[in-house]
């Protein structure tokens, strides 16, 4: 078989980075097949931490497949072409591991899906593992452990599957790292905003969701301190809009949240701030507003979205 990439989602964060070296670790070692992690951006703050603690040197970053000469690529935590490779429907899709919705999806042959409703993709990954009885080194548990962390933010997330805590007990155990302090460390290596531009700030972990004739697009920032963020609304805003006016969103959802104290604020600019508003019962007060207990954007706020624009 020719070569395969393996990548996750654009705006790549931990979960995609580990999932996806995780998985070519799998295809050469188990399967013998020649397979590369490659990622469709740069390592943001976390991500970088979880490669350096491990000695992982970062996935190389490519923009097209056909220019890396392939055919065939698999997809990790991920299946919507418009968060994948630019030129997607031009090569093979052979393998999709992944944890989301499906959504705008078709190919033309047959191929492998695993598609599970857990915390992660990493989580996928290491059940593969044991079930080909893989034992996993260090770093690739350690980096699995950090997707699986990234994604429920240390198991605190409504996305956390009750599968979820063993698997990080096992890979924290193959990692040889404390679950709890090697997760806060890892979470906090993330929350340092101040240091981004608004620009890199709204597009560290952004996707798009075509929602009824919308192009919605909803990004996420973690950090310890909702008042720092809102600060800097002004120049926020500011980018949010440059990119919608770029891009062709009709909107804009930034979920700004909470890691300690497990909420959000939603900052939202664009053409449909009535159905935001409806999505989630609240009113936006200069474009933002409080959102309770809200951590996940795959189940607390794309659902919530996608049924308001229904309407």
């Amino acid at each position: 078989m020719s070569k395969l990439l393996v990548f996750g989602h654009q705006n790549p964060d931990t979960d995609a980075i580990a999932s996806s070296y995780g998985w070519a670790y799998l295809e050469r070692t188990a399967w013998g097949r020649d397979a590369e992690a490659v990622a469709l951006g740069t390592p943001n703050e976390e991500t970088a931490f979880a490669l350096n603690y491990f000695g992982v040197e970062a996935p190389r970053v490519v923009t097209s497949a056909k220019a890396e000469g392939v055919e065939k690529v698999i997809l990790t935590d991920h299946n919507e072409f418009q968060q994948s490779i630019s030129d997607i429907r031009d090569v093979e899709v052979v393998s999709v591991v992944d944890h989301h919705r499906v959504a705008n999806f078709e190919t033309a042959n047959p191929l492998y899906m695993r598609l599970e409703p857990v915390g992660s993709a990493s989580s996928i990954v290491y059940r593969q593992a044991k079930e080909a009885g893989v034992t996993l080194p260090k770093e690739v548990a350690g980096l699995l452990l950090s997707g699986l962390i990234s994604d429920t933010l240390l198991l605190k997330s409504p996305t956390t599957h009750v599968t979820d805590p063993q698997v990080a007990t096992e890979l924290a155990e193959l990692a040889g790292v404390n679950l709890e302090e090697y997760g806060l460390a890892l979470l906090k290596a993330g929350t340092n905003l101040a240091s981004k531009s608004a620009e890199e700030l709204i597009d560290i972990d952004a996707k798009t969701f075509p929602l009824n004739g919308n192009e919605v697009r909803v990004a996420q920032v973690n950090t310890v301190d909702i008042a720092e963020v809102l600060e800097r609304q002004a120049e926020i805003e500011a980018a949010m809009l440059a990119s919608s006016e770029a891009n062709g969103y009709s909107d804009f959802v930034l979920m700004i949240t909470d890691i300690v104290n497990s909420n959000s604020e939603i900052l939202a600019v664009g053409r449909n701030m009535d159905k935001v508003e409806a999505a989630f019962n609240f009113k936006l007060e200069n474009n933002h507003a409080f959102l309770a207990g809200a951590v996940s954007r795959k189940k607390q706020v794309v659902p919530q979205l996608t049924e308001s624009f229904r309407a």
